[in-house]
């Protein structure tokens, strides 16, 4: 064993977080993620620091499941010592010490910061309130148990089919989309009337970015031994993932990708019913979701338009593109009927593939 488990400290000075834990809370962001260093803030002030963390909380988990240098088992026992970090049985320091040692080069210097600093990241976890803490706590046990059963499957054959690949974004995005539901729910108790509608298109929304950043990164996660796309969808295109090789064109290959893209689109749709069940007042909610919603269209048409692309880099939207995202849902961001125009022009293009009704 890497670790052993401990009972819940009692909070003392050291456990409780501090301005230099929120301070470092902000700064290690942009570090991590440029994406999210620019739309948390569009939240209002209650939400940022508690949405900020469980980011950081989920970085984290992606850390221990992306590091190529951890053994199975090592990472199967560092994603079940996280879990108990979080939920405060476990150390947060013991658990920094035993993973920052052996992080490779592959995981990029931030990243080997913010494990440094795990300690500084719990304490600000544990500073929140029941509802949000249980809502972080769920979230990073049911990403760390999903996460190290998919890495036993990584291969390059692929998941077994749409079905397998639906639960496989659960885990790793739509329980994301979860967790932020129950935070906005408990932020304003507007939003909370439509929380059974949000829940279940939360899952979708969630589905519909990281079916954007699989495709994206299809030759990159090739490369580290991996396959995410649905065997089912392409088989029936005459086409096997295990032939699959950057720079070759195969018809039942890009049928099948159009296919997904277009299974995706249908997701992103349920993103934009999502964000118009948010009080048209709550502009910094709406923005935080119509900016990811609308990078990831971007990025679909991209793939869309270049099938053959070799690398995530070929598909990857400008700071042009981003920046007129920003501004144009920014300045119709109340106005529902505006968004669902803006997101059917810009997804024109994209296949139609139908999915189930929420």
């Amino acid at each position: 064993m890497l670790w052993k488990s401990s009972q819940p400290e009692t909070l003392t000075m050291s456990t409780i977080a501090t301005p230099d834990d929120a301070r470092y809370q902000e700064h290690i962001l942009q570090g991590v993620s440029r994406t999210f260093a620019l739309t948390i803030p569009q939240l209002p002030p209650t939400l940022r620091a508690v949405i900020g963390n469980a980011y950081l909380l989920c970085r984290i988990v992606d850390t221990v499941e992306d590091d190529s240098a951890l053994t199975l088992e090592q990472t199967h026992q560092l994603a079940g010592m996280f879990t108990e970090v979080v939920s405060g049985s476990a150390d947060a320091e013991i658990f920094a010490q035993t993973l920052y040692p052996l992080l490779s080069e592959h995981t990029i210097p931030a990243e080997h910061d913010l494990i440094k600093n795990t300690s500084a990241v719990i304490r600000m976890t544990h500073s929140f309130n029941t509802v949000q803490r249980q809502a972080l706590e769920r979230c990073i046990r049911i990403m760390s148990q999903g996460m190290a059963a998919y890495q036993e499957k990584e291969s390059l054959s692929g998941l077994e089919n749409m079905a397998a690949m639906d639960l496989y974004c659960y885990h790793v995005a739509g329980v994301v989309g979860e967790m932020l539901t129950e935070l906005f729910c408990d932020y304003s108790p507007e939003i909370n009337q439509h929380k059974p509608v949000l829940m279940k298109l939360a899952v979708s929304f969630g589905q519909g970015l990281q079916m954007t950043n699989i495709l994206k990164d299809i030759w990159e996660d090739r490369k580290r031994g991996a396959c995410w796309l649905p065997r089912d969808i392409f088989l029936e295109r005459g086409f096997d993932l295990d032939n699959l090789q950057p720079g070759r064109f195969e018809q039942g290959f890009h049928d099948g990708l159009g296919s997904l893209i277009g299974i995706a689109k249908a997701h992103l749709h349920n993103a934009i019913r999502y964000t118009c069940l948010i009080p048209s007042h709550e502009t910094g909610i709406r923005r935080f979701c119509l900016w990811a919603i609308g990078m990831a269209v971007l990025t679909l048409n991209k793939i869309n338009r270049k099938r053959d692309f070799t690398a995530g880099t070929q598909v990857k939207i400008s700071r042009r593109s981003v920046r007129a995202t920003v501004l144009i849902t920014s300045l119709l961001a109340r106005q529902d009927w505006a968004l669902k125009k803006i997101f059917t022009l810009a997804s024109r293009n994209l296949p139609e593939v139908k999915i189930t009704e929420l």
